[in-house]
């Protein structure tokens, strides 16, 4: 697949690398996530669907937005409307490859946690005529202003400019695993550039132009200011269902003391040395950490959005299906006796 302009594909190493990578990837998902394929409505979120079916008496935990009121004016009890799943679901993917996604401590880089979590996506989605189609965003090419001072100062000024124009992928929505392979590979080709994607523009993408309902999905490590996708994401659950998969670093949580650790900028290029030993530092890092995580978290449950956090030191396929097998629960909790 020929990328388009301004999206630069992998140099032939990075590219093997790529590929097997994803093929490790397809073989654990296909072996630990078939279980959960069950249902007509095969999404990650199985919702209730969208065309109209009977009406029945309310019962406690029914969704009120799905009231009845002419059968219940009729009734005088209270009924609420039962929806027919969709046959055919298309599913969206928003991937962000911004250059923080390059980075990695532990088992995996988190760009490599970003493109199992599409996978995985792609799996569980892609069946019975099911559509998956993403957008995938990089940064410009260019390093972040500011490069200078220090690294809180650093990050400031890029939240208070505007993000130089970056790249994007768009992979429009077909059926079969075929087609999803393709895609999956055309994520897995993208070179990651210098400087941070414009994650609320890229969700934006996801509601233009307007498209049935259906699953969206933001995969990002959402270390861009709040303010800057937290809208769009709400926007976007007004009319699909919307996960928002986080992808974290344990050393984005908090710092080993292992003495004076350079730590360079991958947005920018800057370097900057820290002292670890510094208890004092290491739990303020840790504090600010968590604060900036909590933010993250408090904007995505404003936005309606389900929230999957994977980290690069632990089971990833573990968390996802322990999720999906909780999110099924969930939606089908009260609603079915």
């Amino acid at each position: 697949m020929t990328p388009p302009a301004g999206v630069t594909p992998v140099a032939p190493d990075e590219a093997a690398r790529a590929e097997a990578v994803l093929a490790k990837l397809q073989l654990l998902v296909t072996r630990k996530l078939d279980g959960l394929l069950q249902g007509d409505y095969a999404g990650l979120l199985p919702g209730p669907g969208s065309e109209a079916g009977e009406s029945r008496e309310y019962r406690p935990g029914d969704d009120v937005r799905r009231m009845d009121w002419p059968v219940t004016a009729r009734t005088t009890m209270p009924h609420v409307r039962r929806t027919v799943a969709d046959r055919e679901l298309e599913t969206w993917l928003a991937v962000d490859l911004s250059a923080s996604l390059d980075f990695g401590t532990a088992k995996w880089l988190k760009r490599d946690l970003v493109i199992a979590a599409a996978t995985a996506m792609a799996h569980l989605t892609v069946r019975g005529g099911n559509r998956i189609g993403a957008v995938v965003g990089t940064g410009s090419g260019v390093p972040a202003k500011g490069s200078s001072g220090s690294w809180w100062r650093r990050k400031a000024a890029a939240a208070a400019e505007p993000p130089p124009s970056a790249p994007v992928l768009r992979l429009p929505a077909r059926p079969g695993r075929k087609e999803a392979q393709g895609l999956l590979r055309a994520i897995a080709g993208t070179r990651i550039r210098p400087g941070r994607a414009d994650l609320g523009a890229l969700i934006d993408m996801l509601n233009r132009p307007p498209r049935r309902r259906g699953v969206a999905v933001v995969i990002s490590d959402f270390l861009a200011p709040v303010e800057g996708w937290a809208r769009p994401v709400k926007k976007l659950g007004v009319r699909h269902d919307v996960l928002a998969i986080e992808v974290v670093d344990p050393r984005e949580l908090e710092l080993p003391d292992v003495g004076v650790l350079t730590l360079a900028d991958p947005e920018s290029g800057a370097l900057h040395e820290v002292q670890t030993s510094d208890a004092k530092l290491r739990h303020r890092y840790a504090q600010a950490a968590g604060e900036q995580r909590a933010a993250i978290a408090r904007a995505l449950r404003a936005a309606g959005a389900s929230h999957l956090r994977l980290r690069t030191d632990t089971d990833w396929l573990l968390d996802m299906v322990r999720f999906v097998a909780a999110s099924r629960h969930a939606r089908t909790r009260g609603t079915t006796r």
